[in-house]
């Protein structure tokens, strides 16, 4: 396995390369970001608030339309394909899903029919998709017993979980987390963040997790690359990234930033 935690060989299973993805057809988001995730790897995205992070995200899943921007240079392949000839549907039907940052839980349904709602579009039978609840539910013991609660009525900690687990039962081979601490208690993200290493660990899937927690999700993450204003400043494993001393100054562009790395 490479350092960037790529199966052996010259691919990784996520290929991202020399991106440029403009908004309104004028502004320049993202400049010549690559980037790869291999079979397995926990990958950080790390930047500060409108690094680009959002964006390359979204560029991978095909959720970028007309009106929120395109990629206009570059390319992008998932398992050798290029994602361009797939919706975002197609993708999560080959394994890619996205769990958007603010959660996006639905309110009026219940925790278990928020979860329920990511195997749709599988259309397992019933038997199947019980047996993918129960296993949910083995990795989040919580949400078992808030089955039957309101997700919106339920803590931010616990909407984070509902859409995390809504994503494992599309049966995904690579997780895009968007800022799962956004609004979290400190506890609480850490607890997100041990779930995400043991659901690496126990179902195989691959995660590309941006965060702008960068202390945290390099104790996680095998390799992380960190955007400043839509660039690639710098790149390298964790453990590489954390003993830097010039990091700070990339990761905050200079400025006296919230979240140390040390």
């Amino acid at each position: 396995m490479d350092p960037q935690g790529a199966a052996p060989g010259p691919q990784g299973l996520l290929e991202v390369q020399n991106i440029e993805a403009l908004y309104g057809g004028a502004v320049l988001a993202v400049r010549d970001v690559s980037l790869k995730v291999g079979k397995g790897a926990i990958v950080a995205l790390l930047g500060a608030n409108g690094a680009g992070k959002t964006t390359v995200l979204k560029a991978i899943s095909n959720l970028l339309g007309p009106e929120r921007g395109a990629v206009s240079r570059g390319a992008i392949r998932w398992d050798g394909e290029a994602v361009d000839r797939l919706s975002a549907a197609d993708l999560v039907g080959r394994g890619v899903v996205q769990v958007l940052e603010g959660r996006r839980v639905f309110p009026q349904l219940t925790v278990e029919e928020n979860i329920l709602a990511g195997s749709y579009g599988r259309r397992p039978g019933a038997a199947e998709r019980r047996r993918d609840l129960e296993q949910v539910y083995s990795w989040f013991p919580r949400l078992r017993d808030k089955r039957g609660t309101k997700a919106g009525l339920t803590s931010g900690g616990e909407q984070q979980m509902v859409a995390i687990s809504r994503a494992l039962m599309t049966k995904p081979r690579l997780v895009l987390l968007d800022e799962p601490s956004m609004g979290l208690a400190p506890i609480v993200v850490q607890e997100i963040f041990e779930i995400v290493r043991s659901l690496n660990t126990q179902s195989g899937a691959s995660f590309l997790v941006a965060e702008q927690n960068a202390n945290l999700a390099l104790r996680y993450a095998a390799y992380a690359y960190v955007l400043e204003t839509g660039r690639v400043a710098a790149e390298g494993t964790a453990a590489d990234l954390l003993s830097r001393g010039d990091i700070h100054d990339l990761y905050f562009g200079g400025s006296s930033g919230s979240v140390a790395l040390h």
